[in-house]
């Protein structure tokens, strides 16, 4: 008996063909795999679940690595790595929250696991789970149908974080069809990108340790991300830890006498008890703490009142997000509830009431982020006729370093990619032939105040005065987030570029941070660049004027070149001692005072040049 591809009517339109792309949800805590068959998307189960823990276990009592459910039954922490992707693309500096690990490596690069079978790289880790999703499909499909796979990354996700996702992948040999942000993705499969030819949209992502939040825009076939944000330090643990300590309060004991242990277990004893209330209106609490047993009934009114801090702060990053992308709540068509923790009631009346509309949430939480990268996979390697854009945005500014150490955005904070923008740029002194490119990404009038993302050197530049080479650098973004700078020096044509894969990266809470100081010391750097400014704009001032001294001193008279002189040397003095707004205003004066004498030297220097233009020539010449 012969087994033949049914698929429904209008479906499939190449049932003969095996052609699969897999939809791959790499996650924190759980990671799936979905694949689209006859027309219909689905994640692979793995046995009772779809979800795979996002768990390696590298102890000496297994020759090989054990991923997955099975890797959580050895009571080994050191070797049981759990939440390698909180280490993706972060130096082992950045790396200040608690886990039982050993790790090694240089400060700012990417550390290693210590484990009984040798160190491991967070990508390696990644690179076994989503080794075991890969070859789990690879069992449910036809032998050598898989074309490649879309794999999904939290939208904060910065371009080294992207990178090591991507190397993870490559690793294992599977072909990253493409990075997709998680909101996107989650959006995706509800079919918004098929509801209607325009359409403002608002993500809501609650999961276990982190809450995310995106607004999408669908317009004309295309998915651009307005705004992202979040809290990577807010999530569903965060409200079983309270609901833990109104548990111990309630008993009448102080949390500070309870240990961290018993904490661990009240914490998931009411993750139990939350669960219950989602199909309740009140649940029978029977707990012991401290020795001492403590009874009482947990009701979802109380619920409420417990949860209110993280439902508070969820709501002010949509506030946030909402001014970011300059919308009002009114603008977005609908809401798309994502992750475990959406399914308590509670949270879904406070978005519904917050928003006022209905949230979408008809599709497994845990599951619709999968199903929209599957969705997207299946359409990328049928080169579908629908298959629709998608913009994400760039979480921090770009740019590179200006004289001064100015920071000088090429492409601002939650600018849409893919996108290039191309800026011109000169030399600072006379024959200069070299230029060094500083790239750094925040939101700080200072490279200092910034990140660094990289360093290369352009060479070649023909030697000129200063101000007149032409250097045009590009900062060009594809479509999975990587950075490539280039420089080239316009007359000859010479050229620099670098890939721009720094070893480590920025969690969304760092990034929160350096947009928080942005906003907060706004007022201060914009006076500090000004003065910066001042500066620079004052030295090269002096660079001129020293230069035409060297070269047409002999035009001034004795009493011409001494006034000169001396306004030049109140220049770099007050350039030396400038610090301050009020000494800004002192280098104004000082250059003010300069002015009349340097542009007369010009004057002087011009006439010059016209007289020895037109020496040996007659008034009929220019008839």
């Amino acid at each position: 008996m012969s087994l033949l591809q049914i698929s429904e009517p209008n479906q499939s339109a190449k049932p003969h063909e095996h052609r699969y792309a897999l939809g791959i949800d790499l996650g924190t805590t759980h990671s799936l795999v979905g694949v689209v068959r006859s027309g219909r998307a689905d994640v692979l189960p793995f046995g009772d679940s779809p979800l795979l823990p996002s768990v390696v276990y590298y102890g000496d009592k297994a020759d090989i690595p054990i991923v997955g459910k099975h890797a959580l039954t050895y009571n080994d922490p050191k070797n049981t790595i759990i939440s390698a992707k909180r280490f993706m693309g972060r130096s082992l500096a950045d790396i200040k929250f608690s886990h039982p690990y050993e790790l090694v490596g240089g400060d700012n690069a990417m550390p290693a696991f210590v484990t009984a079978q040798g160190d491991k790289s967070p990508v390696e880790t990644s690179a076994h789970i989503l080794a075991k999703l890969y070859n789990h499909a690879k069992a449910s499909l036809p032998p050598d149908s898989i074309q490649g796979a879309v794999i999904t990354v939290p939208a904060y996700f910065d371009e080294a974080q992207r990178q090591a996702t991507k190397d993870a992948g490559a690793s294992i040999g599977l072909n990253v069809l493409r990075l997709l942000n998680e909101p996107t993705a989650a959006a995706i499969a509800y079919g918004l990108d098929k509801s209607a030819k325009t359409g403002t949209y608002l993500i809501y992502d609650l999961g276990g340790g982190t809450f995310d939040v995106s607004v999408l825009s669908l317009k004309d076939g295309v998915f651009e991300v307005l705004a992202t944000g979040g809290n990577s330090a807010l999530g569903g643990d965060d409200i079983d830890r309270l609901i833990a300590n109104f548990f111990i309060k309630s008993a009448g004991h102080d949390p500070k006498d309870v240990d961290n242990a018993q904490k661990s277990t009240l914490a998931n004893l009411a993750k139990s008890y939350k669960q219950k209330l989602s199909q309740r209106q009140a649940v029978s609490v029977d707990i012991e703490i401290n020795g001492v047993p403590f009874t009482t009934i947990l009701t979802n009114e109380t619920l409420t009142q417990i949860c209110e801090p993280v439902i508070r702060r969820t709501l002010q990053n949509c506030k946030q997000m909402l001014t970011d992308a300059r919308l009002d709540k009114t603008a977005i068509d609908e809401v798309v509830l994502v992750g475990g923790s959406t399914r308590m009631p509670i949270i879904k009346q406070a978005v519904q009431t917050f928003f006022d509309k209905q949230p979408l949430c008809s599709i497994n939480p845990d599951e619709v982020v999968a199903l929209g990268a599957t969705r997207l996979a299946h359409q990328l390697i049928n080169k579908e006729d629908d298959n629709l854009l998608l913009l994400d945005v760039t979480p921090l500014s770009l740019g590179l370093e200006t004289m001064g150490g100015l920071t000088e955005v090429i492409i601002p904070r939650n600018t849409p990619i893919p996108v290039a923008r191309r800026q011109t740029f000169t030399t600072h002194t006379d024959a200069q032939t070299g230029m060094v490119i500083h790239v750094v990404q925040g939101e700080r009038e200072t490279v200092a105040d910034c990140r660094t993302l990289a360093n290369f050197t352009l060479t070649g530049i023909p030697p000129m005065k200063a101000g007149l080479a032409r250097v045009e650098v590009t900062f060009a973004i594809d479509a999975n987030g990587q950075l490539t700078v280039s420089a080239m020096e316009t007359t000859t044509k010479v050229a620099s570029k670098i890939d721009v894969v720094p070893s480590y990266g920025l969690t969304e809470e760092q990034q929160e941070e350096l947009l928080k100081a942005g906003f907060i010391h706004a007022k201060a750097d914009k006076e500090k660049r000004m003065l910066i400014e001042a500066k620079v704009e004052a030295e090269r001032e002096i660079l001129a004027l020293q230069s035409a001294l060297d070269e047409f001193g002999d035009l001034l008279d004795d009493n011409e070149k001494a006034k000169l002189n001396e306004k030049m040397t109140a220049v770099k003095s007050a350039i030396d001692t400038a610090q301050t707004v009020d000494d800004k205003a002192m280098l104004d004066k000082a250059v003010s005072e300069l002015k009349p004498l340097s542009d007369n030297f010009a004057s002087v220097i011009m006439n010059q040049n016209v007289k020895q233009a037109l020496a040996g020539t007659k008034a009929s010449d220019w008839k």
